[in-house]
């Protein structure tokens, strides 16, 4: 399981999150900051740093954010 970035980013993109993690899963994209599955360790500093609330644990996606968790996962397989 892997933390997820909604849609509360879009625009925002404040980069604390990326800053505090400590194994660089975070990147920028065109939009929004975007969690990498596949490295992230799930410690929750980004989630608690993030000034719009915007990052959930991948199984507390709120309903209407669940095209977030593709969407977060698709734009590191696209890399």
């Amino acid at each position: 399981m892997a933390f997820v970035i909604t849609s509360a980013c879009i625009g925002e993109k404040a980069g604390e999150c990326e800053e505090v993690c400590p194994v660089d899963c975070i990147e920028e994209g065109d939009e929004m900051y975007y969690i990498d599955p596949d490295i992230c360790i799930d410690c929750g500093a980004c989630e608690a740093v993030c000034p719009v609330e915007a990052i959930y644990m991948e199984d507390e996606v709120p309903e209407e954010e669940h095209e977030y968790i593709a969407l977060n996962r698709r734009f590191f397989e696209e890399k």
